[in-house]
């Protein structure tokens, strides 16, 4: 079942005059980040073009195989159209009919297996991650080099014997894991269709996004969300990794806002390497459970679950091939946000799913 998309229709006798105005495309827009974005874009209402110019958004369309819930809010916009379309990415001819139309198009594409599901099914990872980036990239490719594509990567990019600490852009990409090599051939699909003028793409490698609300998921770093979300709502968290584990983390609000401003940068500012690692802060269980023990936090429970290690060798095996620190000085340098502190994103949390 789909959402049909409406028509544009052109008055002949207005088209030398009117105005630039924006299409946005958001893989995954049923999902977490996806429907945050959406409410951001509603909040900005315009994104810059390929000519430097802030141009109004008129149209926002969400493509994912389900959608869970109602956006009430997102529905409240009248201004800009809010579309839901149900299809995979591996659908070329559902890719095709939501990327037709006119050339100022942007595309955020958000849709992804995630790295435990990767890891069980392979051939399902090359399907959907891998051929559905693809089909992503010849469909933008068809509307131009004035097409913008922002695409979601991994910090799952970095591996073994080349991986450094911190990790930044010059680090070798050496994945160990199915999810980490799809996100990799995806960067570099990127960087190419770039370098020949097909579209102009952009991938901001993404440390793990935190307060996820909601349930675990198969994702390998779920815990990382869960060490928060669950105390908060005085469940206790099992912890699958030992609580001195390291990993890059930042909230959900800088993600966002990343993702906005790295579609905003004029090309040559990034360069041959379209690749952009967003700044993380360190985060280990044990200083979630300081930063949840902070008494002066509005909104937080009287009576917090606690975070109990319950060693996992998978999940652990896993998490163990993944970077330990983010040197993101230069998503910094070219003005994206730094993450906030691990209180800040707590407070948030609170404010938007509790409070």
């Amino acid at each position: 079942m789909r959402t049909p998309l409406a028509t544009q229709i052109p008055n002949p006798q207005n088209s030398q005059v009117e105005a630039p105005i924006m299409k946005v495309i958001i893989t995954g827009g049923g999902g977490f980040l996806g429907h945050q974005l959406c409410e951001k874009l509603l909040q900005v209402r315009q994104l810059v073009n390929s000519s430097g110019v802030s141009v109004p958004i008129e149209r926002v369309v969400l493509l994912d195989s389900h959608f869970s819930r109602p956006d009430t809010r997102v529905a409240q916009d009248s201004s800009i159209r809010v579309e839901r379309v149900v299809g995979s990415v591996e659908d070329r001819r559902i890719i095709d009919e939501v990327l037709s139309g006119r050339p100022d198009t942007s595309i955020f594409h958000l849709a992804s297996m995630v790295s435990g599901e990767c890891e069980e099914r392979f051939d399902d990872a090359l399907r959907v991650n891998l051929q559905g980036g693809l089909n992503i990239f010849e469909a933008a490719r068809k509307l131009g080099p004035t097409c913008r594509v922002v695409f979601a990567s991994s910090i799952a990019c970095f591996g073994g014997q080349a991986m450094s600490d911190p990790c930044t852009d010059m680090t070798k990409t050496t994945p160990q894991t199915t999810y980490g090599m799809t996100k990799v051939m995806c960067e570099l699909l990127i960087n190419d269709y770039s370098r020949k003028g097909f579209f102009d793409g952009r991938s901001a490698r993404l440390p793990t996004v935190i307060v996820r609300p909601g349930k675990p998921n198969a994702a390998a770093s779920s815990w990382a969300s869960g060490m928060f979300r669950e105390p908060l709502h005085g469940v206790d968290c099992l912890l699958p990794v030992h609580l001195d584990q390291c990993h890059p983390m930042t909230g959900y609000r800088t993600v966002i806002d990343s993702l906005v401003a790295l579609h905003d940068l004029p090309a040559e500012r990034l360069g041959s390497d379209r690749a952009v690692g967003l700044a993380a802060l360190r985060v280990t269980p044990r200083a979630a459970q300081q930063a949840l023990a902070q008494k002066d936090i509005p909104g937080l429970p009287k009576q917090l679950g606690k975070i109990v290690e319950v060693p996992d060798a998978r999940i652990q095996g896993i998490v163990d091939r993944w970077p330990l620190s983010i040197d993101g000085s230069r998503a910094i340098s070219l003005g994206l946000p730094s993450p906030t502190s691990l209180v800040q994103i707590i407070r948030e949390y609170i404010e938007d799913f509790i409070g």
